[in-house]
């Protein structure tokens, strides 16, 4: 029975030292991961750079390709491979603002805290101009404003929004109990149809408005930004395609200036209004762009398989784009440094993607599934589809990361689980099987891939800076940013080095494009 048990225990042990020698330099290597981005971080250096350096970021714009040529003269200095400005498609014009100043100036001078919309043109030099309120439900209704509108300054009625920081503040970090709750959620079902048919009124009505404005010759619209205190959360006000019609120029203004301006016109008051607004559109290449760079995988059987991070370069035009999304490009940039500094070598090939024209509708990620890995409308999918075992994202501002949304795929919750263990001081530790909408993420998912993005806090993400003119640089938080590059360091390499690729949910069905 002693020879046996000796016997037994030698086979125990020779069966089970590999998998302990690889758990121990797996653990070596993400401590080394946990010293570099903690200690000799450059994640900050990397935000600044794509924010106060190259300024702002929308879609086209002189500031996104700044920004485009920073991240690959960067990812080429860390030694990654295939390193490119890769064309996904037709997008359509850039536009950035080269001058704006607006003020009340009747009945006494105020600036004005106001941003012009994207896409709309500049005025033909300095204005000035009275503002005229008009009260417009329908199409019919413009009719009795022809012919009064030529030279106006035109306002119309917008409700005042409520206060949002005088019950709680801005800013905020998931509780122990919300994460549990999410822990415990299931799966929802997807309400595709709700409300489609009152939002196509809306648009017609506004191209109405739209083309009725440019007949009678106004010479500014102001609309109210949404937002308190001086945020103003901007849109578009025009399309980007270079076939769009014509529209006036418009200003988006603090709900504090629209407002006050709102109710001098509305009681009689005559107020008259100074702007000067420069704008200019770009044309010359209509194409929409991916950076994309790649650290090679070291096995040969697994190489040619691929693990996929990435994040949205582009912004919008308000502010530098700081929370949204410079914070998570910035990140995804810091994994690749981080991994190329420990010595990392994963089997599989690591590639990092830093999309565009996310804010228009994932349009950069989505191209480039369509134009490498299939067509989510026929679900015909091509041969790369098959090699990438996973898709991480991050895009939900600067709050550090506490856990995984599995995007129904229950099966990779045990591994995300047991990935998150060494980060529980850092707070991180949630997996929940719940979706997440609105980052590109979704257009890997879409076409069967394993597509996540990470839980992340809040902060004031959504109150205070998501598209607005506060989403600069001294909004990021240095030791969130720091956390989650570890994180996903970690992830990314434990996903290069697994056995077999990560767990897949069932092919999705065909989803046609809406209106097809």
């Amino acid at each position: 029975m002693k020879k046996l048990s000796i016997l037994g225990f030698l086979l125990i042990f020779l069966v089970y030292q590999p998998i302990s020698a690889q758990n121990l330099n797996d653990s070596l290597k993400i401590q080394s991961f946990r010293e570099e981005g903690m200690k000799n971080s450059k994640v900050m250096d990397l935000v600044f750079n794509l924010t106060d350096v190259s300024g702002p970021r929308l879609a086209g714009s002189p500031g996104l390709k700044r920004a485009q040529e920073y991240a690959i003269n960067k990812l080429k200095s860390w030694g990654l491979v295939n390193v490119n400005l890769e064309p996904w498609g037709k997008f359509g014009k850039g536009w950035e603002v080269q001058k704006n100043y607006s003020a009340m100036v009747e009945p006494y001078y105020h600036a004005l805290i106001a941003i012009p919309k994207a896409w709309t043109p500049s005025t033909p030099g300095p204005i000035k101009a009275e503002v005229m309120y008009i009260k417009a439900d329908s199409i019919s209704d413009l009719d009795k404003y022809k012919g009064q509108l030529k030279g106006k300054i035109l306002i119309m009625d917008a409700r005042a929004p409520v206060e949002m920081n005088f019950n709680k503040p801005d800013a905020s970090r998931y509780a122990d109990s919300t994460l549990n709750q999410m822990e415990k959620a299931k799966m929802e079902t997807e309400n595709r149809g709700g409300g489609r048919r009152g939002f196509a009124a809306i648009l017609k009505f506004r191209a109405a408005l739209a083309n009725f404005e440019v007949q009678e010759g106004v010479a500014l619209v102001l609309s109210q930004g949404r937002g308190t205190d001086g945020t103003v959360f901007t849109t578009n006000g025009a399309s980007y395609k270079d076939t769009a019609k014509a529209v006036v120029p418009e200003l988006e203004t603090s709900a504090e200036d629209y407002q006050r301006i709102l109710r001098l016109v509305k009681s009689g008051n005559k107020v008259v209004l100074e702007a000067d607004i420069k704008t200019e559109f770009f044309n010359q290449d209509l194409n929409g762009y991916n950076v994309v760079g790649e650290i090679p995988g070291s096995d040969k059987k697994l190489k040619d398989q691929i693990v996929m991070i990435g994040a949205h370069l582009d912004s919008w035009h308000a502010g530098t784009g700081a929370t949204d999304n410079a914070a998570g490009s910035a990140v995804m940039m810091e994994v690749m440094r981080i991994l190329k500094s420990t010595g990392a070598k994963p089997k599989r090939t690591i590639r990092i993607a830093l999309w565009s024209s996310e804010e228009q509708g994932l349009f950069g990620s989505r191209n480039y599934v369509l134009n490498h890995f299939g067509d989510p409308a026929t679900m015909v999918l091509k041969p790369d589809q098959s090699k990438v075992s996973a898709y991480y994202n991050l895009d939900n501002g600067t709050g550090k990361i506490r856990g995984v949304y599995l995007q129904g795929n229950a099966e990779a919750g045990p591994l995300f689980k047991s990935w998150l263990s060494p980060f529980k001081d850092l707070g991180a530790s949630t997996i929940t099987l719940s979706n997440t909408g609105g980052t590109d993420h979704l257009s890997f998912d879409a076409v069967g891939i394993p597509g996540f993005q990470f839980i992340q806090d809040p902060m004031d993400y959504y109150a205070r800076t998501h598209h607005s003119n506060e989403d600069t640089y001294d909004k990021v938080m240095e030791e969130d940013l720091k956390q989650a590059s570890v994180i996903i360091s970690t992830f990314v390499f434990k996903t290069a080095n697994l056995d077999q690729m990560i767990p897949r949910k069932t092919l999705p069905k065909p989803q046609p494009a809406r209106g097809q």
